[in-house]
């Protein structure tokens, strides 16, 4: 009975340590796959944010550290960013372009924090939000975020390589939705902007509705406006909210987007992972064709 219970006890700590090293490697199979890249990883304290975050850079095979070089900036770190890496290989137009990737934090879920829209919820929802659900913590903050970019970021890449004015902003679903709100709030920090599979339906089209606003004062406004390009994407086969949101920021430009250079894709039979992975090279080449 004894040697009985020895054995229990053996199998039980045997147990526990299979199942903790398990865990182990799960955790370090996560953090490789969504927080290390390929390329040049460096870390930054951001004060804005007050908290360090992870920036993936890829630089140009034939990098020149005297040469000017285009920069593409996008959200949602490592994912797509082997199809990115692949395409701008390919791409003669951009072997001059820095890509520089941040990825979402890995210990604690701060994506919707970052890139939803601050007159968002970020638990996101397709209702209206009532009027009695104002408390601050309730809305996306994707302000502090790119005051991150703008304030911390942008000079952090400025002092370390020769960059010139082609600049792009690039993000996926709740990234397409941050990348509208730059676009719309602080249009100048890039003359490019991509939106793929854009999350623009939160609360009842809230960010539909603040990109018309933007689109409606800056047609009225057009002394001070700055040459954009804008790239829309959605996959044909994604939820019908998307397709709707899809729907009303392309009327919003076809009625106020004279002046910005613009142009949207439905890319048909595609699911919502599936469309980002072929947008890219889209966007790309169409930008390439907007500033040459």
């Amino acid at each position: 009975m004894l040697l009985l219970k020895k054995l229990n006890r053996t199998a039980i700590i045997i147990l526990l340590s299979t199942a903790g090293f398990i865990a182990c490697a799960i955790v370090i199979y996560k953090y490789n796959a969504h927080y290390t890249s390929n390329f040049k990883d460096i870390t930054i304290y951001s004060q804005v944010l007050d908290e360090s975050r992870k920036v993936f850079i890829r630089l140009p095979s034939n990098f020149e550290p005297n040469k000017r070089y285009s920069l593409i900036i996008r959200t949602d770190g490592n994912f797509n960013l082997t199809q990115w890496d692949s395409v701008m290989a390919e791409l003669p137009a951009q072997q001059d372009t820095i890509l520089v990737s941040i990825p979402n934090q890995f210990w604690t879920f701060t994506r919707n924090r970052d890139l939803v829209p601050p007159y968002a919820r970020q638990d996101v929802n397709t209702q209206a939000r009532p009027a009695s659900e104002n408390s601050p913590e309730l809305f996306g903050q994707a302000d502090q975020f790119l005051a991150f970019i703008e304030g911390e970021l942008l000079p952090y890449l400025e002092s370390h390589y020769k960059l010139d004015n082609n600049r792009v902003l690039s993000g996926y679903s709740a990234g397409g939705s941050f990348v509208l709100y730059t676009m719309s709030t602080k249009p100048w920090l890039f003359n490019g902007y991509f939106a793929f599979s854009p999350a623009a339906w939160y609360d009842d089209m809230t960010v539909v509705k603040e990109f018309t606003r933007f689109l409606s004062q800056r047609r009225l406004n057009t002394a001070d406006n700055i040459p954009l390009s804008l790239y829309i994407t959605v996959g044909g086969a994604e939820h019908p909210l998307m397709l709707s949101a899809f729907a009303g920021l392309n009327n919003s430009l076809n009625i106020n987007g004279n002046d910005i250079i613009w142009n949207s894709r439905i890319n048909e039979g595609l699911e919502h992972f599936e469309n980002p992975v072929v947008s890219v090279k889209q966007a790309l080449d169409f930008y390439n064709s907007s500033i040459n």
